[in-house]
């Protein structure tokens, strides 16, 4: 018998039933170097022949990011929602958004520091910190 996959150890580790599309959809995650898009994602599931439909998928990636394996932040154009693995938890750092290309990336180093002064009762859950401009390889291209 093999031994889990680190897809596999995440999702039991976090209390989840292993199945098949959990595993797929993290592998895609986990193999990716930047956040993704459910697009990107059902891109990537179709080009490795595994099926999947919309529903599935994002009830999977909603079951990520409250279990904590994942996180999701929005893109440049408020609409798109972006996934990527929870490298920490909570996930509490900036994430820089190629107005070119679209690629947004994870800045682990840049952890946001977040001092407002709200109105009573108000209770701040989250802030997204999300710088703009342009990655090394647009950048080039100016």
């Amino acid at each position: 018998m093999d031994a889990p996959s680190r897809a596999e150890t995440l999702i039991a580790e976090h209390g989840g039933r292993v199945t098949r599309t959990r595993v797929a959809v993290l592998e895609v995650l986990l193999a990716a170097d930047r956040s993704l898009s459910h697009d990107e994602i059902a891109a990537a599931l179709t080009a490795q022949g595994i099926r999947h439909d919309r529903v599935t998928l994002y009830r999977t990636l909603d079951w990520l990011v409250d279990a904590g394996v994942a996180h999701r932040m929005t893109g440049g154009d408020e609409r798109t929602r972006r996934f990527g693995v929870a490298a920490t938890a909570p996930h509490e750092h900036a994430h820089f958004h190629c107005d070119r290309c679209g690629k947004v990336v994870c800045l682990e180093g840049l952890a946001p520091a977040v001092a407002v002064n709200l109105p009573g009762g108000y209770e701040l859950d989250r802030a997204e910190l999300v710088l703009h401009g342009a990655c090394p390889t647009c950048g080039k291209t100016s």
